[in-house]
C-alpha cells in the first residue's frame, strides 16, 4: 500500500545528531544520480558508503517503490514484502527482491511499514515473524489529530514485541525519487529505543537526508501532524497582507470611484477591477517591505534602552522577527503584480477612449500636450520603480534555501540587510516621485482624505530616519558593544577599578 504522507515539511529545526558515520567515514548528501528506469539495476560496489544491510519494506505503493529505489541506489539490499509478489515485481528495481511478506520479514531486521493505519491489523498474523524486529512507521493521517493516539503508538500496541520507530513520514515519494536537493532534507525520527533510533538515523543519512531526533515515541503525534499543516509560517503574513490590501482598496475605492460619483455624478465604477487594484498593490508592497525592517529598528532600540542583548524580546517582536522572510516575499509578490498591472493599463478599452478624447481636446484647443515637468517626472518615476523591483527580485531569490546555502554569512547579510535597505530607499524615492507636488494640491484631498501615497510614506520614512540615527558613530559604537556582550550593570561591577581611568582618558572600550 502507498504511504499517505506525500506532503513535504517546511520546518527548519536543528538536528540533535548532526552527522552520522557509516563505516567510520562521514556520509554527506547524495550526489549520484538515481535509477533512470523503474527496472534499472545498480552496482552497489560503486556506491560510496555502500552497506551490506538488508532492509525490508512491507507494501507496494508509490512510497514503497520510491523508497526501494532510493535504498538500492545507496547500496542497501532490499527485500519487499507483498501480498501479490508476481504482480508487483515489475514495479520495483531488479536489484530489489520482491517476495511474500512472511519471507521478507525473515530476511531483514529493519522493516519499513509502508501501509495505511487501517491495514495494520492485516499484519497481525505475522506477529511471530515480526517479534524482535525494528518497524519503521512511515504513515500519515488525512486530518490533524484524526485519532486519539498516533499511528506509531497504535502500531506499537499491536506489536509489543517489536521496536517501533516513527520516521520518513515527512518525505514524499517524489523527494525520494528526485533526491534531497529537490525536496526537504530533514527526516524527523522518534523512538523509545536509542539504538534503534540511531540505526534509522544512519539509514536516513546514507540516503542523503538529515535526521532530526524528536525524542521518545510519544512525539510521533506531533511528527504526523507536520505534513498536514498548511503553510504554518505564512498565516500571519498572509492575513497581514490581505488586511492591508482590503484597507487600502477600500480607501482608494472611496477616493477614485465613490467621490466622483457623489460629487460630479460621474460613473467611474469601471476602475474597480484594474485601476483601483493597481493603485492598491504598490501600497501593500511598500508597507510590507517597510515592515520587514521595522522590527530590526525596534530590536535595536530595545537593546539600547536596556543596555544588554541578553534580555529577551517581547513575544510579539520575536514572532515578528521570525516572519520577516515571508513578509518580504509577499512584498515582492505584490510589487510584481503591480508591474504586470501597470504594463496592462494601456490595453484597456477605457484607456483608449480616454486617450482619443484627450487627443480631440488637444486638437480643438490647438495646444501642445507636451509638459516637460511631467515627462521628466514619469521617466524618473518609472526608473526608480524598475530598480526597486530588480532589488526586490534579488532579495526574493537569495532567500531561497538553494541559493542562500551557496552564500556565506557576510554575503547573505549584505544582500538581505544592506541591499534590502537600499531597496526601501529607492521605493521611497519611487513613491515621492509619483506624488511630486500632489501632496500640496487641495484638489487631491477628496472627502478631506489625503492621497494614498502620503499614508504609505509614514512608516518607511520613520525607518529610514531611525536607520540613519543608529548609524551615527556614537550610537553605532554603543550598539556594536552591546551586541558583542557589553552590559551596563556588568561593566560597572567588573571593571570598576579601571572605569575612572578609562573615562578620564576619554576611552570606554572595555568589553565583558
Amino acid at each position: 500500500m502507498e504511504n499517505s504522507g506525500t506532503a513535504k515539511c517546511h520546518f527548519q529545526l536543528q538536528p540533535c545528531f548532526d552527522l552520522f558515520q557509516v563505516n567510520g567515514m562521514p556520509v554527506g548528501d547524495m550526489v549520484k544520480p538515481l535509477l533512470g528506469h523503474q527496472n534499472g539495476g545498480s552496482d552497489t560496489s560503486l556506491v560510496p558508503g555502500a552497506s551490506n544491510k538488508t532492509i525490508g519494506i512491507l507494501g507496494s505503493g508509490d512510497f514503497a517503490r520510491s523508497l526501494s529505489m532510493r535504498l538500492v541506489c545507496s547500496g542497501f539490499k532490499v527485500v519487499v514484502g507483498s501480498r501479490n509478489p508476481k504482480r508487483n515485481a515489475s514495479l520495483f528495481p531488479s536489484a530489489a527482491e520482491v517476495t511474500f511478506q512472511a519471507d521478507a520479514i525473515k530476511k531483514a531486521d529493519i522493516i519499513f511499514v509502508a501501509v495505511f493505519r487501517e491495514h495494520y491489523t492485516t499484519l497481525c498474523d505475522l506477529s511471530d515473524e515480526l517479534s524482535g524486529k525494528i518497524l519503521v512507521d512511515v504513515s500519515n493521517n488525512a486530518e490533524i489529530n484524526h485519532h486519539k493516539e498516533s499511528n506509531a503508538e497504535y502500531l506499537a500496541s499491536l506489536f509489543p514485541a517489536c521496536t517501533i520507530v516513527k520516521g520518513f513520514n515527512v518525505i514524499s515519494a517524489w523527494t525520494l525519487q528526485s533526491g534531497p536537493r529537490d525536496g526537504n532534507k530533514q527526516v524527523f525520527i522518534c523512538c523509545d529505543n536509542q539504538e534503534a533510533k540511531h540505526a534509522i538515523g544512519e539509514i536516513a543519512h546514507t540516503l542523503g537526508f538529515t535526521p532530526v531526533d524528536m525524542g521518545a515515541l510519544i512525539s510521533a503525534r506531533e511528527i504526523e501532524n507536520i505534513p498536514l499543516r498548511l503553510l504554518p509560517a505564512w498565516k500571519i503574513p498572509v492575513f497581514l497582507a490581505v488586511g492591508l490590501f482590503l484597507c487600502f482598496y477600500t480607501y482608494n475605492f472611496v477616493r477614485q470611484v465613490l467621490h466622483p460619483y457623489i460629487q460630479d455624478k460621474k460613473n467611474k465604477f469601471y476602475k474597480i477591477p484594474v485601476e483601483v487594484v493597481n493603485t492598491t498593490l504598490p501600497c501593500v508592497a511598500y508597507v510590507m517591505l517597510s515592515l520587514v525592517y521595522l522590527p530590526g529598528v525596534l530590536a535595536a532600540a530595545f537593546q539600547l534602552y536596556h543596555c544588554t542583548k541578553y534580555k529577551r524580546f517581547p513575544d510579539w517582536l520575536d514572532q515578528w522577527l521570525q516572519h520577516r522572510k515571508q513578509i518580504g516575499l509577499l512584498s515582492f509578490f505584490c510589487a510584481a503584480l503591480h508591474a504586470v498591472y501597470s504594463l496592462c493599463l494601456p490595453m484597456r478599452r477605457s484607456h483608449r477612449y480616454l486617450l482619443l478624447s484627450e487627443a480631440v481636446k488637444q486638437v480643438e484647443r490647438k495646444t501642445d500636450a507636451w509638459v516637460e515637468e511631467e515627462v521628466w517626472r514619469m521617466e524618473v518615476y518609472i526608473s526608480f520603480g524598475i530598480m526597486a523591483l530588480g532589488l526586490l527580485s534579488l532579495l526574493a531569490i537569495t532567500s531561497l534555501p538553494s541559493i542562500s546555502n551557496s552564500l556565506n554569512w557576510r554575503e547573505f547579510s549584505f544582500i538581505q540587510s544592506n541591499l534590502g535597505f537600499v531597496a526601501l530607499v529607492i521605493s521611497t524615492l519611487h513613491t515621492l516621485t509619483y506624488g511630486w507636488g500632489r501632496a500640496f494640491d487641495e484638489s487631491q484631498y477628496k472627502f478631506y482624505l489625503p492621497p494614498t501615497f502620503t499614508l504609505t510614506l509614514l512608516v518607511p520614512c520613520a525607518i529610514i530616519l531611525a536607520k540613519l540615527f543608529f548609524h551615527l558613530p556614537c550610537m553605532n559604537e554603543r550598539l556594536r558593544r552591546i551586541r558583542n556582550g557589553w552590559e551596563r550593570g556588568r561593566y560597572v561591577k567588573f571593571t570598576l577599578p579601571r572605569a575612572s581611568e578609562e573615562f578620564s582618558s576619554g576611552e570606554s572600550s572595555s568589553i565583558v
